[in-house]
Parts: structure tokens; C-alpha cells; sequence
């Protein structure tokens, strides 16, 4: 049962970026991991079937299939039959230094991706500040 203190969250949305280079089966593991870090998605949350997110993404479901398998190997999500695949107990499961070495990749990428768009590194921190706000807010 849910306090009444509790602030209802808006329902998680995928969302692919055609231009990034970044394989679709990626992106949707990288959706539902930043999901998790920032509270938007929590354990025991249904995710769309794979035909559904298919449709709604406009991708093959094998490509859904794929995603979906690896994070099920992973340990963060969990199919049940005939009820559908929901988000686990399970956490994010990287070691000390793997786990800093994709930091250091993800901060890596952003910022030549940010470079190459033509934006400062001021410009880029002042976004991600915004961002860290927007997700307290959204939290609170």
C-alpha cells in the first residue's frame, strides 16, 4: 500500500535516438538502466511486452528480444510467464573499478558528443545540473 505522502510517478517512456550510432538493442538497455539509477523505473514495475514496445518503437521484436534477454541475464529484470517481464531485485552489478571505467566512458562519449554538436563544456555541465534538478524535483 502506497503512502499517502507518496507522489505518484509518471509512467517511464522509451525513447530511440536514430542518429546516435548506438545500436537499438543498446539503447533500450541503457534506458532501463538510467531508469533504475534515477528511480524512474523500480522493482516490480511491468515493462511493455515485446510486441507492444515493438509496435511502439517501430523495431523489429527481435531486437526487443535481445534487450530484453540481456537484461534478464543481468539480473534486472524478470520474465514471468503468461504475466509479463517485470523490473527485479536485482541491482546494478558492477565491481569498483568496471564500474568507474563506464563512468569514464559514458563522460567520455558525452562530452565529444556535446563537442562535436558545437556546445562548451560550461554548457554541458550547466545541462546535466538542470537534469540532476529536474529528477530531484520529480523525486520530491
Amino acid at each position: 500500500m502506497k503512502s499517502r505522502s507518496e507522489k505518484p510517478r509518471p509512467p517511464f517512456r522509451f525513447r530511440l535516438d536514430a542518429v546516435s550510432g548506438v545500436p537499438v538493442y543498446r539503447q533500450v538497455i541503457d534506458q532501463v538502466r538510467g531508469a533504475l539509477a534515477t528511480g524512474a523505473l523500480i522493482a516490480g514495475d511491468q515493462l511493455p511486452t515485446v510486441r507492444q514496445l515493438a509496435v511502439d518503437l517501430a523495431i523489429n521484436p527481435n531486437t526487443v528480444v535481445r534487450a530484453y534477454r540481456e537484461l534478464e541475464l543481468s539480473g534486472l529484470i524478470e520474465t514471468q510467464q503468461g504475466s509479463g517481464t517485470f523490473i527485479g531485485e536485482g541491482r546494478l552489478r558492477n565491481a569498483g573499478a568496471e564500474r568507474e571505467r563506464q563512468l569514464n566512458q559514458i563522460v567520455e562519449e558525452t562530452i565529444a558528443r556535446a563537442g562535436a554538436g558545437g556546445f562548451s563544456l560550461d554548457e554541458l555541465l550547466a545541462a546535466l545540473r538542470a537534469a540532476k534538478e529536474r529528477v530531484r524535483k520529480e523525486r520530491s
